[in-house]
């Protein structure tokens, strides 16, 4: 009777340990592995473990920079189990990494979070860090803006949004092509199973009295949408960068 009131305040609750076959993964192939938990030092009733695919981003909130927690994807692994004080079970696990997971560059991180849901006690986590590549699609766009084109990617940040909850941003500093024309180009990737959306804001560079007037009231800034179907991402980087190069030099 002691135990199963312990139990129940979550005083030597159950230990949770998820390992994963790797750790390097990419968006939209299926992530392995195996959730380890260790009973404490009571009978407990495990009735689900839970696993989620988590960010941050960036907000302002009262003239300061707050990290929010995102969740990407959940999934529920295995069914309601008992287990005893000390017994160690394994149980394993396969779910698909949600297409939208963003590539961990800049400052961006994911990891995979491990809950186990315990009818009134505390739930046990675990928290495992993973890298992510940005997917196939997005590599032929950035390949074709750096490599091709020029741009120097200066920063990569997880940022909050209304519209889509969260975004994340890439800046670049213009190559010798565009540096007359540019301060900067800004990118946002929406994946989709057969297609990648970039949305492109291209910072002009102010030039004689009507650029600097421009540029006070914000003026100089053009949001760009364009599409990338999965057959013109096939056909390679330099093509994906002549696309670009002709957007980018409409609007500068």
């Amino acid at each position: 009777m002691f135990k199963k009131l312990l139990a129940s305040v979550g005083i030597g609750s159950a230990k949770v340990d998820t390992q994963l076959v790797s750790d390097q993964l990419l968006p939209g192939e299926e992530v392995r592995g195996k959730v380890v938990i260790q009973g404490g030092g009571a009978e407990q009733q495990i009735e689900k473990i839970n696993l989620f695919v988590m960010t941050e981003a960036v907000r302002e909130k009262d003239d300061r920079k707050v990290y929010e927690k995102v969740v990407l994807g959940s999934f529920v692994v295995g069914e309601s189990f008992s287990i005893r004080e000390g017994e160690t079970k394994e149980v394993d696990f396969q779910f698909r990494l949600p297409i939208h997971t963003p590539p961990t560059l800049g400052r961006t991180k994911v990891w995979v979070q491990t809950g186990l849901d315990v009818p009134s006690a505390i739930d046990p986590t675990d928290k495992d860090f993973v890298r992510i590549s940005p997917h196939p699609y997005m590599k032929t766009v950035l390949d074709a803006l750096t490599n091709v084109l020029g741009f120097h990617l200066r920063k990569v940040e997880m940022e909050y949004s209304r519209k889509h909850r969260y975004v994340q941003e890439f800046e670049f500093y213009p190559s010798n092509e565009f540096r007359r024309d540019l301060d900067e180009l800004e990118a946002m990737f929406f994946m989709q199973e057969d297609r990648v959306e970039v949305v492109l804001q291209i910072d002009r560079r102010a030039k004689g009295l009507g650029g600097l007037f421009a540029e006070a009231l914000e003026m100089d800034e053009n949001f760009v949408r364009v599409t990338f179907l999965d057959g013109d991402l096939e056909q390679g980087t330099t093509f994906i960068a002549e696309k670009l190069r002709g957007i980018i030099s409409r609007y500068s």
